[in-house]
């Protein structure tokens, strides 16, 4: 007895708390300098471009600039904030601070999960677990990205919801106007912000509709905040979504998407979880404990029920919504039960400076030790996109078009921005059905067929795929280049 009194002890004390919490940061930090993923989203080459290209022009895009067979579409740059601050970073910093950009962006997502969670329980041992399992299970599933933005703003405003309704007080939810203003103009996704505040009011309103009929409620937690000041917040945040340079034409985009059905069959991170993986189980457990969570209660929240059915299915659909969930499921397992008198001394400003200033020297010294600078980084990226393979047309000018793979139409973008690609990872501005034919055609078993690569006067193509061999048979090309990334073709 004596040892499991010295150990809860132990527990309590901040510099035991402070070590778990920066090992657990630590952690993180090294998954993303081991996986490199802080430069291996193909996506996020063509966001720096993008962002470059309107800080040049001092606008905003309104067709399918940087590509050769969708120009004239109308497209919206709907991560445009997002764009600009990455081209500064890199215009500034270089590839290094790109990087490092990225890191500090996927811990962010880490520390603001940890806060809220903290805040909620007042409880460091179980709002540190769920940081962690929380971060395995939707953090490292992506590659930092806009989404990470959508991630921060959505956990912020969730947890403003869940303290207002504890409170009774409407006051914190006054800043959700501006929490969209910011979020509109960085990611798409802020309409899961909307739309989670709205189904927070049609509960509420719901709620009131069931007393006035008389029905019995016992069971259910009654509405707390007044409606009518619900729907002025919402009908601010529907306004101030819309200031911004595309204005209400998001919304278009929202629609668009909402349409799409052909990529999600062939893109691998929007199809459905595979439950093959770590991850994936740790995805599970967490929903799986929200769901007890929310109906162990005495009184049920049917707002916390409704949008974890609603989450859950989302991202059922596909993987990368897998962080819509996780964050509702960790926050509501955070609020499991709520007993004041539970509430534990909270970690001290001073402890939490000494924390911070241990991670950025963690940070550093890691990265010294991994390479982390500029020589190692363009060595990364030369490992992973056809840098070397983009050197040798630049040195040869061959008269194009370009006809390059899904996957490196990004970086070609960037890297290649004198031969306008076929495809990237725009699909919004291709069309569901343009990027899945294409995607489809690079893995079938024929070169005839894709009027893009008849008229092509450069095919670059990755070495391994099935359209990379049969073109090395197909009489109208000559392979004029090879690594071991790539295969380089010019028209006869």
């Amino acid at each position: 007895m004596a040892l499991v009194q010295e150990l809860r002890e132990l527990t309590t004390k901040q510099v035991v708390r402070l070590g778990v919490l920066a090992a657990i940061f630590g952690l993180f930090l090294f998954f993303s300098l081991v996986s490199k993923g802080y430069l291996m989203d193909p996506d996020i080459w063509w966001h720096l471009k993008v962002g470059d290209w309107i800080v040049q022009h001092h606008a905003v895009p309104e067709v399918g600039i940087l590509s050769r067979t969708a120009a004239d579409h109308q497209w919206v740059a709907y991560s445009w904030g997002f764009e600009v601050l990455l081209s500064r970073i890199y215009r500034w910093t270089g590839l290094v601070g790109f990087a490092y950009f990225a890191i500090i962006l996927a811990q962010m997502v880490i520390a603001i999960l940890f806060g809220t969670c903290y805040a909620l329980s007042g409880r460091f041992w179980r709002s540190s677990f769920l940081t962690l399992f929380g971060g395995l299970a939707y953090v490292y599933s992506l590659y930092p990205r806009p989404v990470f933005f959508s991630m921060i703003l959505f956990t912020l405003m969730l947890y403003m919801i869940l303290q207002a309704q504890r409170s009774g007080r409407i006051q914190p939810l006054y800043w959700f106007p501006l929490l969209f203003l910011i979020w509109a103009n960085l990611h798409i996704q802020f309409i899961y912000g909307l739309a989670t505040f709205g189904l927070f009011i049609v509960v509420e309103m719901s709620l009131r509709l069931a007393a006035r009929m008389h029905w019995n409620l016992d069971s259910v937690q009654p509405a707390s905040l007044p409606l009518s000041q619900l729907m002025g917040i919402l009908a601010a945040c529907f306004a101030t979504s819309c200031i911004g340079p595309y204005s209400y034409r998001l919304f278009v985009v929202v629609v668009k998407y909402s349409k799409a059905t052909q990529t999600y069959s062939v893109i691998q991170e929007l199809q459905s979880p595979s439950f093959t993986g770590f991850t994936y189980y740790m995805f599970l457990f967490l929903i799986l404990g929200a769901f007890y969570a929310v109906g162990w209660r005495k009184k049920i929240d049917l707002f916390r029920l409704s949008l974890l059915l609603v989450a859950t299915v989302c991202s059922f659909r596909t993987v990368r919504d897998a962080w819509f969930p996780i964050i509702p499921a960790a926050l509501f397992l955070a609020d499991f039960p709520l007993k004041e008198e539970g509430r534990e001394e909270r970690v001290s400003k001073q402890g939490f400076c000494v924390f911070a200033s241990v991670m950025v020297v963690l940070t550093f010294l890691l990265g010294s030790n991994m390479a982390f600078n500029e020589r190692g980084i363009d060595f990364l990226v030369s490992q992973e996109y056809p840098v070397d393979a983009s050197n040798f047309v630049r040195q040869t000018r061959p008269p194009g078009p370009l006809y390059n793979d899904f996957n490196w139409g990004g970086f070609l973008t960037w890297y290649l921005p004198d031969y306008p690609v076929v495809v990237d990872g725009r699909n919004d501005l291709y069309g569901d059905e343009f990027v899945a034919r294409h995607i489809m055609f690079s893995v079938g078993d024929k070169t005839e067929g894709d009027p893009r690569l008849d008229e092509a006067g450069v095919v670059m193509l990755p070495k391994e795929t099935p359209l990379a061999k049969l073109m090395k048979r197909d009489t109208r090309f000559r392979l004029v280049f090879e690594d071991r990334l790539a295969d380089v073709f010019y028209k006869n």
